[in-house]
């Protein structure tokens, strides 16, 4: 187990330094942040010493070396927009960010697992085709409009819930929670479904179909033969062999909901991570912006790690398959 996850690190060291090559050259050449620090009204002696404060005139390999050294340090420098570490600005918006796509994660799979098992086994019923209608909805329906919708009848009809902002928030050292004040437990609702929505229409789905498909397994039918009560056989047999792609795409999509987080912030003007990205982006922030970029990454490949572990809990397959390989 530690070897595998050594090499899994061993993998992830190439693929952080390709993203941050990226997302380094692509935003360097994107807007001009001089410009937009100094204003309209600046001299070119005052354009070149802030040119040379920000180091931009160096070669671009020479920028990208002192990017990376200081990035795996966990400093990415000065934003250029507020003139503040990129780190500072990072862990001040991240627990809204993470804590909105926690909501969203938990809502997702606990509502899309059951509704996958139960169309999954009463096909024909009326209430698994209102899951399927629903289910076509959620996917085809885009983030901000489902947004914009549920702002409309729940803010400005009903009058229930804040169509915007994170509400009251509670220090907790450098974390700043809303779980623990009223007001930011109602501010997480509306974002929360509108992040999630997708993602447990998606689960849904799946889960549906590998139901279906293991229930007509041979080794189900031994149990039934066996004479195994319907509880044992779905739930004890059926589900858990069911959970392994779910699985991969719950991890996968949980990176999902935080990297595209960026648009359902912005319409719920939600204070996290995306709508740093997109004000960052009006103003050619280049630090932020490579920075949100790598985080991302790091997500993604962190995640990815812990799924290839949870393989290993729920497959046994796996296990016996790579002790035979050594």
């Amino acid at each position: 187990m530690f070897s595998f996850v050594v090499s899994r690190i061993l993998q992830a060291l190439p693929v952080m330094f390709v993203v941050s090559f990226i997302s380094f050259a692509m935003f360097t050449y994107v807007g001009d942040p001089v410009a937009i620090m100094l204003g309209q009204d600046f001299t070119e002696a005052q354009r070149a010493a802030l040119v040379h404060d920000l180091g931009l005139d160096q070669p671009f390999f020479v920028q990208f070396a002192k990017f990376v050294v200081n990035a795996a340090q966990g400093e990415f420098g000065l934003s250029y927009r507020l003139s503040r570490p990129v780190a500072e600005l990072i862990a001040e918006r991240a627990p809204a960010t993470l804590e909105l796509a926690l909501c969203a994660a938990v809502i997702a799979l606990c509502v899309g697992v059951p509704m996958g098992v139960y169309t999954g086994i009463f096909r024909h019923s009326w209430l698994s085709r209102f899951f399927l209608t629903f289910s076509l909805i959620g996917v085809s329906l885009p983030t901000f409009l489902i947004g914009i919708l549920l702002i409309l009848t729940f803010s400005v009809w009903l009058g229930w819930l804040p169509s915007f902002g994170r509400g009251d928030v509670v220090r907790l050292g450098w974390w700043s929670s809303g779980f623990l004040t009223v007001s930011g437990l109602k501010a997480m609702i509306l974002p929360a479904i509108t992040l999630g929505l997708f993602q447990l229409t998606l689960i849904m789905r799946l889960v549906r179909s590998e139901m279906m498909e293991v229930l007509r397994t041979d080794y189900i039918k031994f149990a039934r033969a066996r004479g195994l009560s319907n509880r044992a056989i779905y739930f004890g047999h059926a589900l858990k062999n069911t959970l392994v792609p779910v699985i991969t795409i719950a991890g996968l999509q949980l990176g999902s909901i935080i990297a595209f987080a960026i648009v359902t912030e912005t319409v719920f003007q939600w204070p996290g991570m995306g709508l740093l990205f997109i004000q960052s982006v009006g103003a050619a922030d280049i630090p932020v912006m490579a920075a949100y970029l790598m985080m991302i990454a790091l997500v993604f490949v962190t995640i990815n790690l812990i799924v290839d572990l949870l393989y290993y809990a729920v497959d046994p397959r796996l296990r016996i398959g790579r002790g035979r390989g050594h």
